[in-house]
């Protein structure tokens, strides 16, 4: 079982930046592709970015050259930096990775979430 943990969630005015780390437990991590989703308040949870055990990077045309997804396998750990932040990309972010990753659906685990939120 791995255990996902996000961190970097907050409160920033538009055209801010905000990073998001998400650490892993278990040394199976760098073998995994690993993606940020997140949801907002009466929509569905959307894909944002992933990242391949290959460092094969995907975006969600919303964020592309806004976002950036890195992974630091010796710390366990995934990055989102959110640079140009808007106010419609304030939701509820989560962390997930897997083995088996399907693209839009993700894989197999799940963080708890962090929230961002983008005032005007």
């Amino acid at each position: 079982q791995v255990q996902l943990v996000e961190s970097g969630g907050g409160l920033v005015q538009a055209g801010g930046s905000l990073r998001l780390s998400c650490t892993a437990s278990g040394r199976a991590f760098v073998a995994y592709a690993v993606g940020w989703f997140r949801q907002a308040p009466g929509k569905e949870r959307e894909f944002v970015a992933s990242i391949s055990r290959n460092y094969k990077t995907d975006y969600s045309d919303s964020v592309k050259g806004r976002f950036t997804i890195s992974r630091a396998n010796a710390k366990n750990t995934v990055y989102l930096q959110m640079s140009t932040l808007k106010p419609e990309d304030t939701a509820v972010y989560y962390c997930n990775a897997g083995p088996r990753w399907v693209d839009g659906k993700g894989g197999d685990y799940w963080g708890q979430g962090t929230q961002v939120t983008v005032s005007s």
